[in-house]
């Protein structure tokens, strides 16, 4: 049996945000995110319950994170948000595509940012 090769770097066109669930095994599941430019809605703020390793793969972008201020991105970058802490996306460029691993974990300390 030979594999199915996919890229993280295509995704169909459209213009709203798309997610496409790459793996969801053992309670982690990681995904590609293709932004399109649409950052997070007027007032919205992520507060997950999963602790969430990301990765930009391509374009910028600029996370919002309550309490602690703006981090910018650039293509390669990657970042560790840990489970309850308040976040958005506050820019994103219409060529942005991340890559995220969500997971749980019992003991968050040395997944604090801030």
């Amino acid at each position: 049996m030979t594999p199915d090769v996919k890229n993280l770097m295509e995704s169909p066109p459209g213009e709203t945000e798309y997610f496409r669930t790459l793996l969801n095994l053992g309670g982690i599941r990681m995904e590609q995110i293709v932004s399109n430019g649409q950052a997070s809605g007027e007032g919205f703020w992520y507060d997950q319950k999963e602790a969430e390793w990301v990765m930009l793969a391509r374009g910028e972008a600029v996370l919002r994170f309550d309490p602690g201020g703006d981090v910018t991105l650039k293509a390669g970058d990657f970042l560790m948000i840990p489970a309850n802490i308040r976040h958005r996306v506050d820019s994103v460029s219409v060529d942005a595509v991340w890559l995220a691993v969500h997971f749980s974990t019992k003991d968050d300390r040395v997944l604090r940012p801030f």
